[in-house]
């Protein structure tokens, strides 16, 4: 046994081993972002590939050792290079770096050779400590990465003080509940203000249908994660977990809460089936949900983490050379996941056991992929050179999209409509106003509640975390407090220090 982990620690394969860890490392710096399973693919091409730089290595130095050490040396400059590419872009924008980025990379590769060809160098003696290191790298990858994907049931939260109600009561004909995140929608009257734009048209298309407009509604925090962790637990994070406490930057908890939170916990309590869909990032995906819905395999081929990975090699020159185009292939991506949910809308409210739906769409927040007509857009139109948004880009992709998002959620609503015995309840809520606004108006959401019979409990300045238990009060026996309606700024990333936003609207209620 020993003799053979002697022989099999001697063999050169490290190099194979060492075209596996680009592709792990570059996951565990994602992690939350994008699922496990992502990377799979990459994986199999990235040691294919090195297994095929290997083998042409041996054919050239005819010696097994030298070929694998210069291969690990090459693979080295192909898997570094987009990332020196990138930091440099980063810190000199307008500098003239790529001619000398390339000189230098060359001589590093002159050196490789020079290195690898040398007589008296066999690197016989190197191979067991660099296999032991690559084993290491990637067990370090690894061990960061998140596997637990596994169904974890109803009745588990995220968040240790989670406000749970085991007393709640299933009315005989249960109404569907369709809880619909529209990213980054602002309220009309910021709308008007920021941008010359009149949303009355959906507005009152919205009224016509019974719809209560929260005109004066302000979210409860300036980010995604921590707007939509207080409303799916119906509480104040301050109050939620002792993971939120101002030093902190860590968002395990917060991730789990939002898969785990307490608006799921009392639905599927009370027997409710949860729906979901893919938004594209992982740490929004609820995919142990009853019914996790995910569009057909996208024609395009390729998925935005493998753009990711493409960049950060010598492989960017693909894009380069227009041969890949990784922004369409993104904006493919966001258009299929965009319009699956819209589209399913119609069987979703078939489902004859009672459904609690939660659809998290990606507009009209960033990429802009849409025109008013819903045809495809360039999502680089939008940003500069430096792939950044300015007032103006910003603005021009964020009134172009609009439109194509109001009418596919008319379309959406009127569908919910005709398939329902009983009349639903419909929350449509943006998590926070626009980007690039100023901190107190990026808390100007837009709020919307369908909520037939019950119209008086709801008032102008209601924000995202009572929005539930208004629910559950009105149609399943909750006894929730109404709490106080606060809105907090804080920065990035000190995600949980929190200050307080007034609503100049606010007057009570």
């Amino acid at each position: 046994m020993k003799n053979f982990i002697a022989r099999f620690f001697n063999a050169p394969w490290y190099p194979i081993v060492f075209g596996a860890y680009p592709i792990l490392a570059l996951l565990s710096a994602n992690a939350g972002q994008v699922e496990s399973v992502a990377a799979l693919r990459p994986l199999l091409i990235s040691a294919l590939f090195s297994m095929i730089v290997f083998l042409l290595a041996r054919m050239v130095f005819r010696k097994t050792h030298k070929a694998a050490f210069f291969s690990v040396l090459f693979l080295l400059l192909f898997f570094t290079y987009g990332h020196v590419y990138m930091f440099i872009e980063d810190k000199l924008p307008e500098g003239d770096y790529v001619r000398w980025l390339w000189v230098v990379w060359g001589v590093l590769l002159v050196l490789a050779l020079f290195w690898a060809t040398r007589p008296r160098l066999t690197f016989e003696s190197a191979a067991s400590s660099l296999n032991g290191m690559m084993l290491v790298l990637l067990v370090m990858s690894v061990a960061q990465l998140d596997f637990s994907s596994a169904p974890s049931g109803a009745h588990r939260l995220g968040a240790e003080n989670a406000p749970i109600q085991e007393d709640l009561v299933l009315p005989e004909n249960p109404p569907d509940v369709y809880f619909f995140l529209l990213d980054s929608y602002g309220r009309s009257n910021l709308l008007k203000s920021a941008y010359g734009y009149d949303n009355s048209n959906f507005e009152n298309a919205l009224a016509e249908r019974g719809f209560y407009i929260a005109d004066e509604s302000q979210s409860n925090y300036v980010r995604t994660e921590l707007s939509l962790g207080s409303s799916l637990n119906m509480q104040y994070l301050q109050d939620l977990d002792p993971a939120f406490k101002p030093e902190s930057i860590g968002r395990k908890v917060l991730w789990d809460a939002l898969k785990h939170s307490a608006v799921r916990y009392n639905f599927e309590s009370m027997g409710y089936e949860t729906v979901n869909f893919p938004s594209g990032f992982a740490w929004l995906e609820i995919t142990d949900a009853d019914h996790f819905m995910s569009p057909p395999p996208i024609s395009s081929g390729m998925t935005e983490f493998e753009g990711l990975f493409v960049r950060t090699t010598l492989a960017r020159y693909v894009q380069e050379w227009g041969w890949i185009d990784p922004d369409a292939i993104m904006a493919v991506n966001y258009r299929v996941r965009f319009n699956y949910i819209f589209d399913s809308m119609d069987d979703v409210s078939q489902m004859p056991e009672p459904t609690f739906t939660y659809a998290h769409v990606i507009s009209p927040h960033p990429p802009f992929v849409f025109d008013p007509q819903g045809n495809p857009t360039d999502p680089a139109d939008f940003w500069n050179e430096n792939r950044q948004y300015t007032g103006k880009l910003y603005q021009k992709g964020y009134l172009n999209q609009l439109p194509y998002l109001n009418t596919r959620m008319l379309e959406a609503i009127d569908t919910i409509m005709a398939n329902s015995e009983t009349p639903p309840i419909i929350i449509i809520q943006g998590d926070h106003g626009p980007w690039l606004q100023p901190k107190d108006k990026r808390m100007w959401n837009f709020t919307a509640v369908y909520m037939p019979g019950h119209e008086n409990t709801l008032y102008p300045t209601v924000t995202p975390v009572n929005l539930f238990r208004l629910v559950f009060n009105n149609y399943f026996g909750g006894k929730y407090d109404i709490l106080e309606d606060k809105s907090y700024f804080s920065p990035v990333p000190k995600l949980y220090e929190f200050t307080e936003i007034p609503n100049p609207f606010d007057e009570g209620h």
